[in-house]
């Protein structure tokens, strides 16, 4: 039940720094780095989650199929 949980709350957490780099994109006119930060986070996350994701099925916490 944890790791469900984890994994909805990191997906918000990647929506919402998707997000923010739209509204920065929107408001420098691309001029400024804080999008390129907003979608270097996102990518952090996201690979953070795939990792974890892997971890947690080699480890036996996420069962796989028989």
């Amino acid at each position: 039940m944890f790791i469900k949980i984890f994994v909805i709350v990191m997906i918000l957490i990647i929506l919402v720094s998707l997000f923010s780099a739209l509204t920065f994109l929107y408001k420098d006119e691309g001029k400024g780095t804080r999008t390129a930060k907003a979608l270097t986070v996102r990518i952090s996350l996201s690979i953070f989650l795939f990792i974890v994701l892997m971890l947690s099925f080699y480890f036996g916490i996420i069962p796989g199929k028989n």
